[in-house]
């Protein structure tokens, strides 16, 4: 199964009309995905305010979207809690998700060691009927889990990826060099999508594919065809849309952006906010200057 974790996979932004999800509205958004060269897509990452959702409104939408694809799904069933994300695994599992993407425990911070992350990932990886994959993304947990931590994981038969976000390609070098051989490394944000390809990696979870799928394989095309030049002019043309759409506007730039260009993204959910005026007519223009709208 690992070998189709290649390629551009977005993580889907979960709509909500009324503070409630909009599983017509996600639908709508995926039969229009369909049509890109898209490997599989992730559901519950960041992006897809896994934090605020309930686990019935979860499993509620992994089943709508196995109904209406065949692609590669990724599920975050991560918790802090082993018991919740095995519980979470399997059932996504029995509802057609064919990868568990597990964050990070990081409740109790200053315990988040290798040893500890060892426990939990082995545990989980023992349990689960699906592959895992670990997700690292030290923006939101305050924890990085170490190289030598993942090399060690990565032995496990069930334990078969990381998605890394932390923007730091010479980690992705110095993991390829030294993982088991059939361990996926996968970019978790699409401004190091190129070196991330360059140091090792194989696919692309990236936010910037909810809004630019064709612009994210592009860069990965190009890439594998060794047009490096090309690649990386498709590459450097994204960075400032990518950074608008996760480090300065967050969840809601994406889903602002998403209704720009003629996708459903609407507002986050509370407690987050919708983009301002001002923040909207920035959008915008990053958005022009990128030539992604007119």
């Amino acid at each position: 199964m690992s070998n189709n974790l290649v390629g551009i996979i977005p993580p889907l932004i979960t709509p909500f009309v009324d503070d409630e999800v909009s599983t017509e509205k996600l639908l709508e958004n995926l039969s229009k995905y369909e049509s890109h060269m898209l490997s599989g897509y992730v559901l519950f990452g960041s992006n897809g305010e896994s934090v605020f959702l309930t686990r019935e409104e979860k499993l509620k939408i992994v089943q709508t979207v196995r109904e209406h694809t065949s692609r590669t799904l990724v599920v975050g069933t991560g918790w802090d809690s082993i018991k919740e994300t095995i519980s979470l695994s399997n059932e996504a599992a029995e509802l057609g998700a064919n990868y568990a993407l597990v964050i990070t425990p990081s409740f109790f911070k200053s315990e988040m060691k290798h040893r500890s992350f060892l426990n939990y990932y082995t545990r989980v990886a023992e349990s689960v009927m699906i592959p895992i994959i670990i997700y690292n993304v030290p923006k939101f947990t305050n924890v990085n889990i170490e190289v030598e931590t993942i090399i060690e994981l990565s032995t496990h038969p069930n334990i078969i990826g990381l998605k890394d976000s932390t923007e730091n390609p010479s980690r992705i070098s110095e993991l390829k060099a030294n993982v088991h051989s059939g361990f996926k490394l996968i970019v978790g944000t699409a401004s190091v999508l190129y070196s991330g390809l360059l140091s090792g990696a194989s696919a692309g979870i990236l936010a910037l594919a909810n809004v630019a799928p064709d612009h994210c394989y592009q860069i990965y095309r190009f890439f594998k065809e060794r047009e490096f030049d090309k690649a990386l002019e498709f590459q450097n043309k994204m960075i400032p849309v990518n950074k608008a759409i996760t480090s300065k506007f967050g969840v809601a730039g994406l889903k602002a952006a998403m209704d720009l260009l003629g996708y459903f993204g609407g507002s986050p959910r509370l407690p987050l906010e919708p983009l301002n005026e001002a923040q909207q007519i920035e959008l915008k223009m990053i958005l022009k200057n990128a030539s992604l709208i007119d």
